[in-house]
């Protein structure tokens, strides 16, 4: 089976073949055949391709068009023509898979794509605007280009489909509920798969673990997942709820925004800007919403990089202690996406708030860039894993297990 997946980003459309030759999915994920990704500069008009392929033959492209969909058009082209080609033609492809953000409440398992589940997708558009408008441009581009191919959306927030009420539900009024305000929570392509890699690691059955999950990117959550489930996250109606982020604000006390809107002439828009584009690491440290330059300047002395880092850390240890608290124990603790994978600062940082649990880090093995890998100390009654977080792939099983069915 031929899976092509299309993983779409507000600035970026990744995508990625695997075939998977097996009856059964194998434990680890595969090397894909094909690897393209469309990065779009601020002028619309204008994309920079980037295509590489498992044989490692790679083509770097600048191309002009009028639309988005011309250029994902454009980069599934070199599928099956010139350095790059893969297959004979795009008819090959068995089913294409889409990571789409918001499924709101009707969507919490993954489904073929229909006009009335597109039609949902624009609707929630709402509520993750930087996303799902761009999923959308992908189904669209498919459709264009590979016909009456079967499209499966795999939704980010389906894996928290099992928060309990009192998880989910916020405490305003009970109006709110009927109009669809809930914690929905994000990420949960990544944290079900790291849960489940997890489980594989250690050798032990998933439905057996309580995990912390720490997916640390530029957007950061956590999930706390016991039986395989998720009963608790730290993303909430949106992808701006919880942890400080790169240039989120993560969590804050709405009073402030309140407050905004009465004393400093602050508009919706401006508030959206501010705390979805100019906060986090980014507002405090002044310096950037990478990680890596904010531990640059803070080398340097910058002040307010240091202070980014502290509440960075500040947040990050507070919310695994939420986290703990829903799963009342801990077996193990899961660190990926960008900072999650590459940064041993930010991991020992956290770790170290929770010695009381009888959670030791091996320094050394922290320091040599693991990658799914335990990096507890053999005694630790926690175990502290590092995994790869393989989004792309985790999309490509579920559409298999779909069409399987």
């Amino acid at each position: 089976m031929k899976v092509l997946i299309l993983n779409a980003g507000s600035s970026s459309q990744k995508s990625c073949l695997y075939e998977i030759t097996d009856e059964a999915l194998p434990n680890q994920a595969l090397q894909p055949l094909w690897q393209g990704k469309v990065n779009w500069t601020q002028d619309r008009g204008v994309a920079e391709i980037e295509v590489k392929t498992a044989t490692g033959e790679t083509l770097q492209e600048s191309i002009y068009g009028d639309s988005r969909q011309a250029h994902v058009a454009y980069m599934l082209y070199t599928l099956s023509r010139g350095a790059t080609k893969v297959i004979g033609q795009l008819s090959e492809i068995d089913v294409v898979g889409h990571r789409v953000v918001h499924g709101g409440q009707d969507y919490r398992h993954s489904v073929v794509i229909t006009e009335d589940v597109k039609k949902a997708i624009a609707r929630l558009s709402n509520l993750a605007p930087a996303h799902n408008p761009a999923a959308l441009e992908g189904i669209e581009a498919i459709e264009k280009s590979l016909e009456n191919v079967t499209q499966i959306a795999v939704f980010d927030t389906g894996f928290h489909a099992t928060l309990p009420e009192a998880a989910a539900i916020y405490p305003g009024p009970y109006e709110w509920i009927e109009q669809g305000i809930r914690r929905y929570g994000f990420h949960g392509i990544s944290h079900q798969y790291c849960s489940q890699r997890a489980a594989h690691i250690l050798g032990r059955d998933l439905a057996s673990l309580r995990i912390i999950t720490c997916h640390l990117g530029n957007g950061c959550s956590l999930a706390a997942i016991k039986n395989g489930r998720s009963i608790d996250t730290t993303m909430g109606f949106t992808p701006l709820d919880g942890l400080m982020m790169g240039s989120r604000s993560g969590s804050l006390d709405p009073g402030i925004l309140i407050h905004l809107l009465r004393q400093s002439n602050y508009s919706a828009e401006r508030l959206d800007y501010v705390l979805n584009k100019a906060s986090g690491l980014r507002g405090i440290s002044g310096v950037s919403s990478d990680l890596p330059q904010v531990i640059e300047a803070i080398a340097q002395g910058n002040y307010r990089a240091q202070l980014a880092w502290d509440i960075y850390v500040h947040r990050l240890r507070a919310g695994i202690g939420a986290m703990l608290a829903s799963l009342g124990g801990l077996d193990a603790l899961v660190f990926t996406a960008g900072v999650g994978e590459h940064s041993a600062g930010i991991r020992q940082a956290a770790c170290e708030a929770f010695g009381f649990l009888g959670l030791k880090l091996d320094p050394e093995k922290n320091q040599q860039q693991p990658v799914d890998e335990d990096i507890a100390t053999s005694d630790s009654a926690v175990r502290v894993l590092v995994i790869h977080t393989q989004e792309d792939w985790a999309i490509a099983q579920q559409c298999w297990q779909l069409l399987k069915k």
